[in-house]
């Protein structure tokens, strides 16, 4: 199993948002990087929703349901994916960005090293110490 961060503004699309449809294709990724991520999930990973921009702060625990597929947000053979995301559980506690950079189990997180990056991967003991936190 591996383990992922996604990240949405809240204005966008919420945990809320989220949690409230069920799942969702996670489109619209146009970084390389954040790409070549999607393509690697597999089904049953465990990805942390970080709400962006204004919260700040990982919100809860989603399942990779389905691998990638073309993005159907994308030009036909443009090459981008998209993964299916269903939601699994909020988090009791949500873990801001400020708890992040004071923790330091996450001091070599990709969230602090690149910063604008949209999916990135996570080491288990990244996504452990997230989880401990948050609930």
């Amino acid at each position: 199993m591996n383990y992922w961060l996604v990240k949405s503004e809240p204005a966008a699309y919420s945990w809320a948002d989220f949690v409230r449809d069920g799942g969702t294709d996670w489109t619209g990724v146009r970084n390389f990087q954040a790409r070549n991520f999607l393509h690697q999930m597999q089904p049953g990973d465990l990805v942390l929703y970080y709400h962006s921009v204004t919260d700040k702060q990982v919100v809860g625990i989603a399942q990779v349901a389905a691998p990638a597929a073309p993005d159907a947000t994308a030009e036909a053979g443009s090459g981008w994916v998209a993964v299916h995301l269903q939601p699994q559980q909020p988090f009791a506690r949500p873990v801001t960005l400020a708890q992040i950079k004071q923790e330091p189990r996450l001091s070599q997180i990709g969230l602090l090293r690149q910063s604008r990056l949209s999916v990135m991967a996570l080491r288990p003991e990244e996504f452990d110490t997230l989880v401990e936190l948050g609930n």
